[in-house]
């Protein structure tokens, strides 16, 4: 998941517990263009100090996971895999 994902993930949460803009960035001790920007996708990077302020805000914290590589077209090929298509 990168920035742009995480930031229209954010909103999602913001919007559903009814808050604005400004107040998330005063309860996070940011600004709220720094908010808006994170949101709209305009950063080009944040923090991991302000993602988690930001998303602990609403129950969250950001966490490693591993990712699972996609497969190679090989790969499909070998499983006889055609992605969903018949």
């Amino acid at each position: 998941m990168d920035l742009i994902e995480l930031g229209g993930r954010f909103r999602e949460l913001r919007r559903l517990a009814g808050d604005t803009q400004s107040t998330v960035a005063e309860r996070a001790g940011m600004d709220r263009t720094t908010v808006a920007k994170f949101e709209t996708g305009q950063l080009a990077e944040l923090g991991v100090g302000k993602l988690e302020r930001l998303f602990q805000l609403y129950g969250f914290s950001i966490e490693p996971v591993p990712v699972r590589p996609r497969p190679t077209l090989d790969d499909l090929q070998a499983r006889g895999d055609r992605g969903g298509r018949t």
